[in-house]
């Protein structure tokens, strides 16, 4: 793996600077790696080289681009297993969970966005003019690293489809899977220019990728702070601008429900991947006259999970990525304590049995209110606040009281009331009775969360352009 060159016009080059970064394993807090630190100046040369390269990949076919999607497909499916490796080492994601969920989910990206091209008409004739959908150009994606596969590929296979040429600046805290990837485009024969990686920070990298005048489209997935601030680089250069940001979503559970499995279930998905998913289910509502049965369910549920070595097949719980996200998650725990939240199970310190690394008690909260921190602000950890509510529309009243607006989740057995109420909450996604993703659905935001939508034809449609021929 070159951890000390970047990936530029179909080349490993070095860098412009000697500056690294070091990666640690957050199961034990022991460096795993040191990775090369872009410039401005290597993001210069990236965009240079997919420049040159656009013009020619926007005129290919897409029969030629459905082609290298599925070379890609096979090549990634072949590395799996590497793949999934190094997403455990440099993030912390339980191998199993890796394998099956990380990387499988961003295979699926390409497959996916295959779908959508071949079913795609870039053409579309009325009686005086018609409209055509072209490859919109350059486009930058700054990505984050709580799923860092599956992000990059949530963006990276519908802009190839598309036509377009790509500057990458993965997440500097885990870049490792990343830089695999970049080899595997390689070796399925992407052609040279089309895709580009620079590592570094965002404050460097994604600011010089956000604010160039020669990329013509930028793609964020991280925080709303940070969104931010790449809209507003961005704007000199009035290139379209697309984010996919934070969350805190909420999940209802109407009295009818199934408790313990609906309890479960929001548990368990609330506590995937460490908390660390920017549209995991973090504020559960539960009808007062349930609600200590809920707390009761919460905690065995919470209690039973395998907390753990990230690379043993039994773990279900692994460690947050870093000492900075570890001590952020215990600021935030703290703060439901201080604010007059219950500790229902956890709390704060690492779990008993470790004693070492990143690792966060399984925490479950009550006597929480949707005014505290802790139903305010993501987490991004295993703590999950359960909030009573006395009517339907107290529940929507508080799911709605937030900033955020990426997704929101239902459990009921009366379907029709569970999408009247999916009706009138304000976010980009409503899951009702699952939490399982569909990659052909869009996905974005509402508020703080973002706008632009991914996955399936939305997602296509975000890198093109639209243009009227009139005769």
């Amino acid at each position: 793996m070159e951890t000390n060159r970047f990936y530029v016009g179909g080349r490993w080059v070095l860098p412009s600077s000697q500056e690294i970064f070091t990666i640690y394993n957050p199961a034990n807090g022991e460096k795993t790696a040191d990775i090369s630190v872009g410039t401005g100046q290597d993001v210069a040369a990236a965009v240079a080289a997919a420049a040159q390269a656009f013009p020619s990949y926007a005129n290919t076919t897409p029969a030629a681009r459905l082609d290298l999607l599925a070379r890609i497909v096979r090549v990634l499916r072949e590395r799996q297993d590497i793949l999934a490796h190094a997403v455990t080492t440099e993030m912390g994601a339980p191998i199993s969970f890796a394998r099956s969920v990380q990387v499988a989910t961003a295979i699926a990206h390409f497959e996916h966005a295959a779908k959508a091209l071949a079913g795609f008409e870039f053409e579309h004739t009325y009686q005086r003019y018609c409209v055509t959908y072209e490859p919109i150009g350059v486009c930058g994606l700054i990505t984050a690293w709580n799923w860092p596969l599956a992000l990059i590929a949530s963006k990276l296979a519908y802009a190839l489809a598309a036509g377009c040429t790509v500057v990458l600046k993965p997440s500097e805290f885990a870049p490792l899977s990343p830089l695999l990837l970049a080899q595997a485009l390689h070796d399925a024969g992407v052609p040279p220019g089309v895709f580009n990686l620079v590592n570094g920070v965002g404050a460097v990298v994604g600011q010089a990728i956000s604010s160039h005048p020669d990329i013509d489209m930028v793609s964020f997935t991280g925080s709303t702070r940070a969104g931010i601030l790449v809209a507003k680089s961005a704007a000199d250069t009035v290139k379209r601008v697309h984010q996919e940001l934070g969350g805190k979503s909420p999940n209802i559970l109407l009295p009818d429900v199934d408790l313990e499995k609906a309890v479960n279930m929001g548990v368990r998905r609330a506590f995937s991947n460490a908390g660390q998913s920017c549209q995991a289910p973090t504020r559960m509502f539960v009808h007062r006259s349930q609600y200590d049965a809920a707390l009761g369910f919460a905690k065995a549920c919470a209690e039973s999970l395998n907390v753990g070595d990230p690379f043993s097949q039994e773990t279900e719980l692994g460690p947050v990525i870093s000492e900075i996200q570890w001590t952020r998650v215990q600021a935030l725990i703290k703060a439901g304590i201080d604010e007059g939240a219950e500790i229902v199970t956890g709390g704060l310190g690492r779990p008993d049995h470790l004693d070492r690394g990143f690792f966060v008690r399984p925490t479950i909260f009550g006597a929480a209110t949707n005014d505290m921190t802790i139903a305010r602000q993501e987490i991004f950890g295993p703590a999950l606040p359960i909030i009573p509510y006395k009517s339907e529309e107290d529940a929507l009243r508080m799911a709605n009281d937030t900033e955020y607006g990426l997704a929101s989740y239902i459990q009921s057995q009366d379907l029709a009331k569970a999408r009247r109420l999916a009706a009138k909450i304000r976010a980009g996604r409503v899951y009702i009775n699952t939490v399982v993703n569909d990659l052909d659905a869009p996905f974005g935001g509402y508020k703080h969360s973002g706008n632009g939508r991914e996955q399936g034809v939305k997602g296509l449609e975000e890198y093109l352009e639209t243009k009227a021929i009139l005769t």
